[in-house]
C-alpha cells in the first residue's frame, strides 16, 4: 500500500529525507501523519523515525542548510525545521524501564522495536520517503481498514508503561475508531482494572486528553464506556455520561466545544481534577450556574453574550431532553445586542455613591424584565 499526501512532497521535508537516506540512514514517516494520510483526515504534524542518533540528526540537517533544534534530545527527539516547516525526527527506541509515567528508553537499530513500544496498532504504521507503508506489528493496516483500536501486544502491559495510555484508548476510539464496532475487550479490560494508574498522573496531561476526547465529532459512546468501566470516576469524580449524547444531538453541527461538552458532565470540581485555565474554569462555572437557574433568555444574552447564552440554552434542553426553542435563541441573541440606555449623568443627582449605583441597578431591572423595550424616558419617570 502507498500513501498519498501533499506533505509527502514538500520541499523541506523531501530535502530532509533525501540528506538523511545519502547519509546512509532510514526516514521513516510515523504515527499520527500516516494514519490520517491513509483514512483522509487532516494532518497537523509530522512525525519522523529514523535509525540515526540524534547527534547525527543534527549534523545531517545543518549539511543541508536546515536549522535543528534540540527539543527532546534526551528521548531521541530533535525538532528540523525545513523550508518553514516543523519534523518531529525521533531515533528509534525501545523501552527498557517504564514506571506507568515516565519511561527509560534506549535507543534501538530497528522498526520492529521501535513499533513495539508504540501504543495502537494503527498508530505503529511508517512509510517511506517514496509513501510506501510499513506496518511491522502486522495488525496496524488491518485495523485502521476496520476503524479497531487495539494494543500493541498485551493492552495491560502498554497500559503500565504510561497510564496516560488509558485516556488515549477512549480519546483514539472517539476519533478513529468505528462507533458501531464497540470497544476492544481486552482493551476496555486492562482499562477498568488499572484505573487506578490515573491517580499518578499530572493534572495537566489529563486535562489535556480529556479535551481533545471532548472535541471529536462524538465523544459520547467513548465518555459512557469510561463510566461503566470505572474509568470516568476514576478522572472526573461525581461525573456522568447521561447529558453528553443528549447535547451532541442538540449542537447541530455547532463547532465542538469542550468546555461546554465538559459542563454536560461535570461542575466546578473538574477545574482541579482536569487543571482548567482560569478562563475556561469561569466559563464552565457560569454554564453550569446557568444550566440550574431560571434566568430568561434575553437576560442570559444580555449578561453573558450570546454564545454563553445559547450554550446555557443547550445544555438546559439535554437537561430537560427537550429539543431546543429556537424563539430562545433569538431572545439570547436580541439580549446580547441590548444596550441600557441610562448612564449614571442620566440619573438624579440626589443618588450618590451606592445609592446611584442600587438605583442604576433597580432601572436595570426594570429595563431587563420589560425585554428591553423600556425607553430612557420610560425608565427615567419611574
Amino acid at each position: 500500500m502507498k500513501l498519498a499526501a501533499d506533505w509527502l512532497h514538500h520541499g523541506g521535508t523531501v530535502k530532509f529525507c533525501q540528506a538523511l537516506e545519502h547519509a546512509g540512514h532510514q526516514a521513516l514517516f510515523v504515527g499520527g501523519c500516516v494514519r490520517n494520510g491513509l483514512i483522509g483526515a487532516e494532518v497537523h504534524d509530522i512525525d519522523i523515525a529514523t535509525d540515526a542518533r540524534p547527534e547525527a540528526v543534527i549534523e545531517i540537517s545543518q549539511a543541508a542548510g536546515l536549522r535543528a533544534v534540540p527539543t527532546g534530545i534526551e528521548h531521541g527527539t530533535i525538532t528540523v525545521i525545513a523550508d518553514g516547516k516543523p519534523l518531529e525526527v525521533t531515533t528509534f527506541r525501545r523501552d527498557i524501564e517504564t514506571n506507568g509515567r515516565h519511561a527509560v528508553v534506549a535507543f534501538a537499530d530497528s522498526i520492529e522495536e521501535d513499533a513495539n513500544r508504540r501504543d495502537f496498532t494503527m498508530n505503529a504504521l511508517y512509510a517511506q520517503a517514496d509513501g510506501r507503508v510499513l506496518d511491522p506489528t502486522g495488525q496496524g493496516l488491518a485495523d485502521l481498514d476496520a476503524r479497531y483500536l487495539r494494543f500493541i501486544g498485551s493492552a495491560k502491559d502498554r497500559i503500565r508503561e504510561d497510564y496516560l495510555r488509558i485516556l488515549r484508548f477512549f480519546r483514539f476510539h472517539a476519533w478513529y475508531a468505528d462507533p458501531q464496532g464497540g470497544f476492544d475487550p481486552e482493551g476496555l479490560a486492562a482499562c477498568a482494572a488499572l484505573s487506578s494508574g490515573i491517580e499518578t498522573l499530572s493534572r495537566e496531561r489529563v486535562g489535556g486528553e480529556i479535551k481533545k476526547l471532548l472535541t471529536a465529532p462524538d465523544p459520547a459512546p467513548a465518555i459512557a464506556a469510561m463510566e461503566q468501566s470505572g474509568v470516568l470516576a476514576q478522572t472526573l469524580p461525581g461525573a456522568t455520561a447521561r447529558l453528553l449524547p443528549i447535547l451532541v444531538h442538540l449542537e447541530q453541527g455547532l463547532t465542538a466545544d469542550p468546555i461546554r461538552r465538559l459542563a454536560a458532565i461535570s461542575g466546578s470540581e473538574a477545574a482541579t481534577a482536569l487543571r482548567l485555565s482560569k478562563a475556561e474554569f469561569k466559563r464552565l462555572t457560569t454554564l453550569r450556574g446557568g444550566m440550574e437557574s431560571t434566568t430568561a433568555a434575553g437576560e442570559l444574552g444580555y449578561l453573558n453574550g450570546f454564545e454563553l447564552a445559547r450554550d446555557i440554552l443547550l445544555l438546559r434542553a439535554a437537561q430537560f431532553e427537550t429539543e431546543l426553542d429556537p424563539r430562545s435563541v433569538t431572545l439570547a441573541q436580541a439580549g446580547s445586542e441590548a444596550r441600557f440606555p441610562i448612564k449614571a449623568v442620566d440619573v438624579d443627582p440626589k443618588f450618590t455613591g451606592p445609592a446611584l449605583g442600587a438605583e442604576l441597578k433597580r432601572l436595570e431591572q426594570l429595563w431587563i424584565a420589560s425585554g428591553f423595550t423600556l425607553t430612557k424616558a420610560d425608565l427615567l419617570s419611574r
